[in-house]
């Protein structure tokens, strides 16, 4: 089975839910599936330098892990070709996906009315993670010399087609 539609899942919901069972509680999650981001930090992480380059989300959202690591996969690819990985940026994955997706598979057969009766919100089984971020919340931080902000600023572009909302890319350069 594929993963459902992003749609599904990008409204916040009222009340996060987080808790995942160490050992068996009734109040927990139980099988709550792991983060699909690989890595967080890419790059040259005790270098200095002199411009950053920030991802901000321009509307509350949940961000499926699968779309962070998608935006990262996107950036660093476009990074790597035109710079050096091991000396000339530092990226960063902001938010973390703490938040856990659920689904309730609908019933398609006859009859089904009588499955669903008193089912308005049904729980449904963890399936994924998401990052509940707010608006103007930053999600990728690209930092590099003052040369190469171009390069970060159209990488970023590209993780912008991976996520869920509208997104703007903003240049700091006093860090």
């Amino acid at each position: 089975m594929g993963d459902r539609p992003a749609r599904i899942y990008r409204e916040q919901p009222n009340q996060p839910y987080t808790r995942q069972s160490q050992k068996k509680k009734d109040n927990y999650i139980k099988g709550a599936p792991a983060p699909r981001v690989t890595q967080f930090d890419q790059g040259a992480r005790n270098t200095e330098f002199d411009a950053s380059i920030k991802l901000v989300v321009e509307e509350d959202c949940g961000v499926r892990s699968e779309a962070l690591e998608a935006g990262r996969v996107a950036a660093n690819s476009y990074l790597s070709k035109e710079l050096d990985p091991e000396e000339d940026y530092y990226l960063r994955i902001l938010p973390y996906p703490h938040h856990v997706l659920r689904y309730h598979p609908l019933a398609g057969v006859a009859q089904a009315d009588r499955y669903y009766e008193g089912m308005r919100k049904p729980f449904g089984r963890p399936i994924g993670r998401a990052a509940l971020v707010d608006a103007q919340q930053k999600v990728y931080r690209i930092d590099v010399d003052e040369g190469d902000i171009q390069v970060a600023r159209k990488a970023l572009e590209r993780a912008t087609h991976k996520m869920p909302v509208k997104c703007r890319v903003k240049i700091d350069r006093d860090r």
